[in-house]
Protein backbone atom coordinates (compact mmCIF):
# COMPACT_ATOMS: atom_id res chain seq x y z
CA UNK A 1 0.00 0.00 0.00
CA UNK A 2 1.08 3.28 -1.03
CA UNK A 3 0.40 6.57 1.49
CA UNK A 4 0.09 9.73 -0.47
CA UNK A 5 -0.53 13.29 0.83
CA UNK A 6 3.29 13.92 2.04
CA UNK A 7 3.57 10.40 4.11
CA UNK A 8 5.43 7.81 3.96
CA UNK A 9 6.14 5.98 -0.13
CA UNK A 10 8.31 2.87 0.60
CA UNK A 11 8.90 2.43 -3.82
CA UNK A 12 10.42 6.33 -3.45
CA UNK A 13 12.18 5.30 -0.68
CA UNK A 14 13.42 1.90 -2.39
CA UNK A 15 14.14 3.71 -5.65
CA UNK A 16 16.23 6.96 -3.49
CA UNK A 17 18.20 3.87 -1.81
CA UNK A 18 18.78 2.10 -4.89
CA UNK A 19 20.18 5.20 -6.84
CA UNK A 20 22.58 6.03 -3.87
CA UNK A 21 23.56 2.07 -4.53
CA UNK A 22 24.31 2.62 -8.35
CA UNK A 23 25.96 6.07 -7.21
CA UNK A 24 28.20 4.29 -4.99
CA UNK A 25 28.97 1.52 -7.32
CA UNK A 26 29.79 3.91 -10.21
CA UNK A 27 32.28 6.06 -7.65
CA UNK A 28 34.38 2.52 -6.98
CA UNK A 29 34.42 1.54 -10.48
CA UNK A 30 36.34 5.16 -11.50
CA UNK A 31 38.49 4.46 -8.25
CA UNK A 32 39.35 1.36 -9.61
CA UNK A 33 40.05 2.60 -12.99
CA UNK A 34 42.87 5.06 -11.83
CA UNK A 35 46.18 4.05 -11.78
CA UNK A 36 48.43 4.96 -8.17
CA UNK A 37 50.97 6.46 -11.21
CA UNK A 38 47.81 9.03 -12.21
CA UNK A 39 48.42 10.39 -9.14
CA UNK A 40 51.92 11.50 -9.21
CA UNK A 41 53.11 15.03 -10.53
CA UNK A 42 55.79 15.00 -12.86
CA UNK A 43 57.48 17.81 -13.18
CA UNK A 44 60.31 18.21 -16.33
CA UNK A 45 63.37 20.10 -16.37
CA UNK A 46 63.60 19.65 -11.93
CA UNK A 47 65.79 20.65 -10.49
CA UNK A 48 68.35 20.96 -13.53
CA UNK A 49 67.53 20.61 -17.00
CA UNK A 50 66.41 16.60 -18.82
CA UNK A 51 65.53 15.40 -15.29
CA UNK A 52 61.85 14.92 -14.47
CA UNK A 53 60.69 15.49 -10.90
CA UNK A 54 58.41 12.42 -9.73
CA UNK A 55 56.42 14.85 -6.65
CA UNK A 56 54.99 12.12 -4.14
CA UNK A 57 52.68 14.80 -2.76
CA UNK A 58 50.13 14.33 -5.60
CA UNK A 59 49.42 10.91 -4.06
CA UNK A 60 49.13 12.23 -0.54
CA UNK A 61 46.64 15.02 -1.48
CA UNK A 62 44.50 12.78 -3.11
CA UNK A 63 42.59 10.31 -0.48
CA UNK A 64 42.52 7.69 -3.14
CA UNK A 65 45.70 7.94 -3.89
CA UNK A 66 47.47 7.87 -0.61
CA UNK A 67 44.51 4.62 -0.17
CA UNK A 68 46.53 3.04 -3.38
CA UNK A 69 49.67 3.58 -1.58
CA UNK A 70 49.52 2.14 1.51
CA UNK A 71 47.26 -0.87 0.00
CA UNK A 72 49.51 -1.60 -2.28
CA UNK A 73 52.41 -1.71 0.34
CA UNK A 74 50.20 -4.00 3.11
CA UNK A 75 49.50 -6.22 -0.45
CA UNK A 76 53.19 -6.61 -0.67
CA UNK A 77 53.40 -7.76 2.63
CA UNK A 78 51.19 -9.79 3.43
CA UNK A 79 53.06 -12.81 2.89
CA UNK A 80 56.48 -11.44 4.36
CA UNK A 81 57.03 -12.73 7.75
CA UNK A 82 58.55 -9.66 9.93
CA UNK A 83 58.48 -8.34 12.89
CA UNK A 84 59.05 -4.58 12.66
CA UNK A 85 58.72 -1.72 9.97
CA UNK A 86 61.36 0.98 9.45
CA UNK A 87 61.22 4.04 8.19
CA UNK A 88 63.88 6.92 6.83
CA UNK A 89 63.19 10.45 7.65
CA UNK A 90 61.05 11.66 6.24
CA UNK A 91 58.50 10.36 4.17
CA UNK A 92 59.38 6.70 4.90
CA UNK A 93 57.36 7.96 8.20
CA UNK A 94 54.65 8.93 5.75
CA UNK A 95 54.45 5.56 4.53
CA UNK A 96 55.52 3.30 7.07
CA UNK A 97 53.73 4.36 9.80
CA UNK A 98 50.03 3.89 8.22
CA UNK A 99 51.09 0.46 6.99
CA UNK A 100 52.80 -0.41 10.35
CA UNK A 101 49.61 0.26 11.87
CA UNK A 102 47.54 -1.78 9.32
CA UNK A 103 49.37 -4.61 9.57
CA UNK A 104 49.50 -4.77 13.78
CA UNK A 105 53.30 -3.83 14.08
CA UNK A 106 56.09 -1.30 15.28
CA UNK A 107 57.12 1.73 13.58
CA UNK A 108 61.27 2.83 13.98
CA UNK A 109 62.08 5.80 12.91
CA UNK A 110 65.20 6.57 10.85
CA UNK A 111 66.37 9.95 11.23
CA UNK A 112 69.09 12.57 9.60
CA UNK A 113 72.07 12.92 12.12
CA UNK A 114 71.25 15.19 15.26
CA UNK A 115 68.08 14.76 15.52
CA UNK A 116 67.02 11.49 17.71
CA UNK A 117 67.19 12.17 21.74
CA UNK A 118 68.85 8.76 23.31
CA UNK A 119 72.04 6.70 22.32
CA UNK A 120 71.92 6.07 18.68
CA UNK A 121 74.40 4.70 16.19
CA UNK A 122 75.22 6.05 12.97
CA UNK A 123 75.79 5.57 9.31
CA UNK A 124 77.07 7.72 6.18
CA UNK A 125 76.30 7.78 2.78
CA UNK A 126 77.79 9.53 -0.63
CA UNK A 127 76.20 13.03 -1.77
CA UNK A 128 76.94 14.33 -5.09
CA UNK A 129 79.14 16.93 -3.29
CA UNK A 130 79.90 15.46 -0.33
CA UNK A 131 78.61 13.32 2.66
CA UNK A 132 75.53 12.74 4.96
CA UNK A 133 74.69 10.37 7.68
CA UNK A 134 71.34 8.78 9.36
CA UNK A 135 71.21 7.40 12.55
CA UNK A 136 68.80 5.12 14.56
CA UNK A 137 68.03 4.26 18.82
CA UNK A 138 70.81 1.82 19.57
CA UNK A 139 67.62 0.01 21.54
CA UNK A 140 65.13 0.19 19.04
CA UNK A 141 65.83 -2.96 16.90
CA UNK A 142 66.67 -5.99 18.85
CA UNK A 143 68.75 -9.03 17.63
CA UNK A 144 67.15 -11.32 15.20
CA UNK A 145 64.17 -9.32 14.63
CA UNK A 146 63.08 -9.44 10.96
CA UNK A 147 62.82 -5.60 9.13
CA UNK A 148 61.06 -4.59 6.62
CA UNK A 149 62.06 -0.99 5.32
CA UNK A 150 59.32 1.61 3.67
CA UNK A 151 60.35 4.79 1.94
CA UNK A 152 58.66 6.66 -0.91
CA UNK A 153 61.67 6.49 -3.33
CA UNK A 154 64.70 4.31 -4.48
CA UNK A 155 66.88 6.53 -6.72
CA UNK A 156 70.56 5.25 -6.34
CA UNK A 157 70.15 3.38 -3.77
CA UNK A 158 73.10 4.99 -0.86
CA UNK A 159 70.63 5.99 1.22
CA UNK A 160 68.80 2.69 1.44
CA UNK A 161 72.28 1.09 1.95
CA UNK A 162 73.09 2.99 5.08
CA UNK A 163 69.24 2.15 6.32
CA UNK A 164 70.49 -1.44 6.29
CA UNK A 165 73.59 -1.11 7.72
CA UNK A 166 71.95 0.70 10.73
CA UNK A 167 69.60 -2.25 10.99
CA UNK A 168 71.99 -5.14 10.77
CA UNK A 169 74.69 -3.62 12.80
CA UNK A 170 71.58 -3.78 15.87
CA UNK A 171 71.62 -7.68 14.64
CA UNK A 172 68.32 -7.22 12.75
CA UNK A 173 67.27 -9.06 9.92
CA UNK A 174 66.15 -6.80 6.29
CA UNK A 175 63.57 -9.27 4.78
CA UNK A 176 62.06 -6.87 2.14
CA UNK A 177 62.41 -3.03 0.64
CA UNK A 178 59.39 -1.21 -0.50
CA UNK A 179 59.06 1.61 -2.46
CA UNK A 180 56.22 3.89 -3.77
CA UNK A 181 58.54 4.79 -6.52
CA UNK A 182 61.29 3.34 -8.17
CA UNK A 183 63.95 5.12 -10.77
CA UNK A 184 65.57 2.53 -12.74
CA UNK A 185 67.47 4.24 -14.63
CA UNK A 186 69.76 5.04 -11.87
CA UNK A 187 70.18 1.06 -10.75
CA UNK A 188 69.74 1.56 -6.92
CA UNK A 189 69.04 -2.33 -7.31
CA UNK A 190 72.51 -3.17 -8.48
CA UNK A 191 73.46 -1.61 -4.73
CA UNK A 192 70.96 -3.71 -3.03
CA UNK A 193 72.03 -6.83 -4.54
CA UNK A 194 70.99 -9.72 -2.21
CA UNK A 195 67.75 -8.18 -0.83
CA UNK A 196 63.84 -8.42 -1.62
CA UNK A 197 63.24 -5.48 -3.49
CA UNK A 198 59.24 -4.23 -4.57
CA UNK A 199 58.23 -0.99 -5.90
CA UNK A 200 54.96 0.18 -6.77
CA UNK A 201 55.89 2.28 -9.27
CA UNK A 202 58.91 1.75 -11.59
CA UNK A 203 60.17 4.38 -14.41
CA UNK A 204 63.05 3.40 -16.35
CA UNK A 205 64.65 6.76 -16.92
CA UNK A 206 66.23 9.19 -14.30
Amino acid sequence: MTITGGGYDPGVQLSAVCGLMDYGREKERTWFMKKLEDYVISIPDFPVPGIIFRDVTGILQEADGLRLSVDGIVDNLRSVDFDVVVGPESRGFIFGVPVAYAMNKPFVPIRKKGKLPRETIEESYELEYGTAAVEIHKDAIKPGQKVVIIDDLIATGGTSQANIRLIERLGGKVVKLEFVMELAGLNGRDKLSGYDVDSLIIYPGK
